[in-house]
């Protein structure tokens, strides 16, 4: 059953390259599509939750080939269903003056395609399809009008955005020397100019079984986890504010623990995003640390450790607060709460500026009402347009 719907859900991918119709003339050796309606839509119909990007990989590359652009796929971790999609237009790929990126995974779960008048719905439609689509026809609009030249621009389209950046972080091993980076996430058509920053956090509680009418012979991993998550919440109200960022918060995205109402938990374990905004990751680890080592002490008998109660890890290094360049005349700018790949792609330029771009509003984004309009995807266009200009000194 499972190998016959990825047969199907492959299948599919393949059929969707055949239903975006080529328009416009050949730029010498490419015949480049402007449908950016049918390309978001073949994008965004194609389910690729993180770790099961493949389908989407294979169509972008098939899309590129079918265009005239050269394609690489970077695999990512060794695995060969999972990895980045890397086109240029030109002779040269290392040396493109400008790098146009977004990512092609999507948060779970997976909500089918729709469009309905101007409004276009579906999981990915906003995070980030949205950009993934406006940026290519933005660069095949300035390739066909001979404003930018193919040795002008690569585009970079990853995996692992949404867990961790593990794409983003292979890229780096592409030799990619770019004077800009555009990146493509929702931002309303504004350039972001900054967003917080981001760090993991797992809690393993570990306890003690017993039954629930004598629960004094055991420990509750429940209630060692409780009592840790309420310290958590309690720091993220007393830690420093950023008048640029705003206050850093605590999210518990994941709680499991136990296995029955009439058993004291054996176990227990959640997940938590920080968003940071102000501070570094090492100085967050140490303030969670110590309340949570603080919370814990009233189970701390028989000469146990915290380490005996309560397990504290980051499964990502994590970052602080990043700026971004936002110096483009005719845009207005706004701050973001949420993660991109920037902090996970060295510079290997010096005075290397990167911009933060997209339709849609991320306040729909990871949420059962993903959507936005065919105006927004149309005006994104406009937006890369002037800002691929911009940024190669063509808009004078």
């Amino acid at each position: 059953m499972m190998l016959a719907g990825l047969c199907l859900l492959l299948v599919s991918a393949q059929a969707l390259v055949g239903q975006q119709e080529p328009l416009g003339a050949e730029t010498k050796h490419l015949t480049l599509t402007h449908d950016l309606i049918g390309l978001h839509k073949n994008l965004t119909s194609i389910e690729s939750i993180t770790g099961n990007e493949k389908a989407v990989g294979d169509f972008l590359v098939s899309s590129f080939q079918s265009q005239g652009y050269s394609v690489e796929r970077q695999y990512v971790e060794k695995k060969p269903d999972r990895f980045n999609v890397l086109a240029w237009p030109g002779k040269q790929k290392e040396h493109a003056k400008v790098l146009v990126s977004s990512h092609i995974d999507t948060v779970p779960p997976f909500y089918p395609y729709k469009h309905h008048k101007d409004v276009i719905s579906g999981r990915g439609s906003v995070d980030a399809k949205g950009s993934v689509a406006s940026q290519i026809i933005a660069v095949n609009s300035l390739l066909e009008s001979g404003k930018i030249s193919p040795d002008d621009v690569a585009l970079l389209y990853v995996v692992g955005e949404e867990v961790g950046g593990e794409g983003m972080r292979a890229a780096n091993d592409l030799g990619l020397k770019p004077h800009s980076i555009v990146f493509g996430e929702p931002t309303e058509g504004k350039l972001a100019s900054g967003h917080k920053g981001n760090l993991m956090v797992q809690l393993t509680a570990k306890g003690k079984a017993a039954h629930s009418g004598y629960p004094w012979l055991g420990r509750s991993a429940n209630e060692v986890l409780v009592k840790s998550l309420a310290a958590l919440m309690e720091l993220g109200a007393n830690l420093p504010e950023s008048e640029k960022y705003g206050v850093t918060t605590f999210n518990i995205g994941r709680m499991e623990g136990g296995v029955a109402s009439n058993v004291v938990a054996q176990d227990a374990k959640a997940n938590i995003a920080v968003r940071i905004a102000e501070g570094t990751p090492a100085s967050m680890k140490s303030e969670i640390t110590k309340v949570i080592n603080m919370a814990v002490v009233s189970f701390l008998k028989d000469d146990l450790e915290v380490e005996d109660v309560i397990e504290i890890s980051f499964p990502t290094t994590g970052y602080g607060p990043i700026d971004i360049d936002h110096d483009i005349p005719g845009f207005e700018s706004m701050t973001v709460n949420y993660g991109t790949d920037i902090p996970q792609l060295n510079s290997t330029v010096e005075g290397q500026k990167r911009y933060l771009y997209g339709p849609g509003s991320i306040l729909v984004a990871h949420s059962d009402h993903e959507m936005l309009t065919e105006k927004e995807l149309e005006g994104a266009v406009a937006g890369y347009e002037k800002i691929l200009l911009h940024v190669l000194g063509k808009d004078a």
